[in-house]
């Protein structure tokens, strides 16, 4: 068993986003781009000797990466490793933005149908799960939009909420059905379905309507699905199939709010608490390291950066990033 390890970020209260130029009246449809930079503030942590190889060892600065764009509610970040650059939904405001290397931020898509979780492909195109359309779609490298999940057993989808994509082209991703959407699902489940190589679509899970599946994140070794459960506030775990299916569903941890996942080259689960304001690390065996404590509650987050060793955070209003001492999965 690992050694618990406490992390706690100091920041400051008065990081905001700020900067010139920003957009008359601050609407979110009018923004177009904004220059970035970046507001740093150095974490003090606290851990046993054990914890020396622990994933907080050589924890960086959190950064806070600045826009004059007035963000509303960002989510599914996601490293294109073709493109060296980190995509992000703001849900609210129906735009996906990119962050390029010299950390200016600009509109990738809009209108998105309200995207929220986004993945990449061996190929290197773009999977998005697209709310409002109840669809989950690629993105081809002509730039055309393709649907690749619409329907399952004559009916439609319910709120396809977060994506991760096998290293064979296998697809997972969440149908939860929150607020509104759950008076609208044709579904009389909450599911997390695969889409195969080839297209078939199948529902790994059928949870009862009351569950919330939500982030899901494969293992290193892509032998595990975590998936998250919002409002039970839990995590579970799945075996996973030389074939992609799912069995042996079973709990793995107790978060509080439990959003977004990502997990780095040892296995450890990096969890967004958003009930909690926090990152969650917790080692493969369910041991937790610690928390990262964050201003604002997450809603989820993802490794990038060439060497993988950046975790990108998104809030409602902000992204951040801290650089670790191991890489992640993308």
């Amino acid at each position: 068993m690992h050694a618990r390890l406490l992390v706690a970020v100091l920041l400051m209260l008065t990081l905001v986003a700020c900067g010139d130029g920003g957009t008359d009246g601050g609407s979110p449809t009018s923004a177009t781009g904004g220059e970035s930079t970046t507001t740093s503030v150095q974490p003090t942590t606290t851990a046993f000797p054990e914890a020396e190889s622990g994933p907080f060892v050589g924890l960086g600065e959190l950064e806070l990466v600045e826009s004059t764009i007035p963000f509303l509610e960002l989510e599914g970040p996601q490293w294109m490793p073709d493109d060296g650059v980190l995509l992000f939904s703001d849900v609210s405001a129906n735009t996906i933005y990119q962050v390029g290397a010299d950390d200016e931020i600009t509109e990738f898509r809009k209108p998105t149908r309200y995207t929220n979780g986004l993945a990449v492909d061996p190929q290197g195109r773009l999977i998005a799960a697209e709310s409002a359309s109840r669809r989950v779609t690629r993105t081809e490298r002509d730039g055309s939009v393709v649907p690749i999940a619409e329907r399952f057993e004559g009916a439609r989808l319910n709120q396809p909420n977060d994506i991760t994509v096998r290293s064979d082209g296998t697809i997972y991703f969440t149908d939860p059905a929150f607020g509104d959407a759950a008076a609208q699902a044709e579904l009389d489940f909450r599911g997390v379905f695969r889409i195969a190589p080839d297209g078939r679509l199948t529902a790994e899970y059928r949870g009862e309507t009351s569950e919330t599946p939500n982030g899901l994140a494969l293992s290193p070794e892509e032998s595990l699905l975590y998936v998250t459960d919002y409002a039970a506030g839990l995590v579970r775990v799945f075996d996973v199939a030389p074939d992609g299916s799912l069995s042996q569903a079973r709990m793995f941890a107790n978060v509080a709010g439990p959003d977004g996942m990502a997990v780095d080259e040892d296995g450890n689960l990096f969890i967004t608490s958003y009930d909690g304001g926090a990152i969650e690390v917790f080692a493969p065996d369910g041991e937790q390291w610690g928390v990262i404590d964050l201003p604002a509650s997450p809603s989820n987050c993802a490794f990038g950066g060439a060497d993988g060793r950046t975790l990108y955070i998104t809030t409602g209003p902000a992204l951040y990033r801290v650089t670790l001492a191991h890489p992640g999965r993308y």
